[in-house]
């Protein structure tokens, strides 16, 4: 561990014993690691009580929004993981740690009493990197978090040093975008223990494993909008009080996160259908951006389906793809299941892969702007 990561572990542990300040994580393309830490005042987030770490959410599709995330919620999150898991372990990171997936695998680390195993994170995520920093691992019991394109690019030809440190983990987390269908039946086959989440930077992380809340997490659906609760949500946002009105609400005696997501609740098993911002409304006829995805996403190697802006519809269905080049099948298929109208309008592939942000998540502003820009 570098001593950039070892001053940042050490701010963390020093805030949650409420010794330090505590910390943001500002990405600075000017730092050769690229990022740098910021201590954070009392004046700087005034109104929190007893912050350990302020997230910016990924920015996807907007603005990012600086999240606040108490000792008690990080610990909270550490806790909960590791009841349902079993388990406390060794922890590789392979993830920005100015991201919530990244910075949560420096706190589980610290709650969990153990040292974090840092893989190379100058240059592009490549399978030796991993596979190296994975060998220096000495605990028995062994986690990571990873999302869908590093998995895909470390099952992809995998070498046997590879397979033989993917399977390994006890735990591989494995969440910040929908992973493929393929993709989850490869890691099945090669016998990986993995674990979807869904959470975000607003509950700490994951929240929910494998479709299964984790303990002490409440799920709840209002209008097929999916609310949860526990003891792991921000505090809020820093000079947001509008945002955090509307995303964080007092209900039935609890306190909760009101997500952008779309879905249905059963006990406490939880499936995501889509977002709020889903639906495209093209020319007054409503259309699903996940179901035309998930018709699409069995032709390509990654599929993303956004509405764009149509000077004559309002909305249009656009695609951007990496892959197969042929979209004929894809598109008859979208047809003959959803209708004409269906069919994606503003279509880009994309031969190196779709542009990503630093943690994983495909770059949705930018691709709709490169869409719209294109037709």
């Amino acid at each position: 561990m570098d001593a950039q990561l070892q001053e940042l572990l050490s701010a963390l542990a020093n805030a949650a014993n409420d010794d330090g300040p505590a910390v943001e994580v500002i990405i600075d393309e000017s730092s050769d690691s690229g990022w740098r830490i910021e201590y954070l005042t009392e004046q700087d987030l005034p109104g929190f009580e007893q912050p350990m770490a302020v997230v910016r959410t990924s920015g996807s599709t907007g603005r990012a929004k600086r999240t606040v995330l108490s000792v008690e919620a990080l610990a909270s999150s550490a806790q909960a993981t590791a009841e349902y898991l079993g388990f406390e372990g060794q922890w590789l990171l392979a993830l920005p740690v100015h991201y919530v997936a990244g910075l949560s695998v420096l706190t589980r680390s610290l709650f969990a009493g153990t040292k974090p195993v840092v893989m190379d994170l100058s240059g592009s995520f490549s399978a030796s990197s991993f596979t190296q920093a994975a060998q220096q691992m000495v605990e028995k019991r062994r986690l990571t978090s990873l999302v869908p394109t590093q998995l895909a690019r470390l099952l992809d030809d995998a070498d046997p040093a590879t397979l033989t440190a993917l399977k390994r983990f006890d735990a591989i987390l494995l969440g910040g975008a929908r992973a493929s269908k393929d993709l989850l039946v490869n890691a099945r086959h090669h016998g990986l223990k993995i674990f979807q989440t869904y959470g975000s930077s607003e509950t700490s992380g994951g929240l929910v494993y494998n479709g299964s809340a984790l303990p002490g997490v409440q799920l709840a659906e209002h209008d097929s909008r999916i609310w949860v609760s526990g003891p792991m949500l921000a505090d809020g946002y820093v000079d947001s009080p509008e945002a955090t009105a509307e995303h964080f609400v007092e209900h039935d005696g609890h306190r909760w996160y009101v997500t952008d997501d779309l879905g249905s609740v059963q006990g406490q098993r939880l499936s995501i259908v889509g977002r709020v911002d889903d639906v495209i409304n093209s020319g007054g006829i409503k259309l699903s951006a996940s179901k035309i995805e998930g018709i699409l996403e069995e032709f390509f190697t990654q599929t993303l389906v956004v509405s764009v802006p149509d000077p004559q519809w309002g909305q249009s269905v656009g695609l951007a793809f990496s892959g197969p080049t042929k979209t004929e099948a894809a598109f008859d298929a979208v047809r003959r299941t959803l209708g004409k109208e269906a069919v994606p309008k503003y279509v880009r592939h994309y031969p190196n892969g779709l542009p990503q942000l630093p943690n994983g998540k495909f770059d949705r502003k930018l691709i709709i702007d490169e869409l719209g820009a294109r037709n």
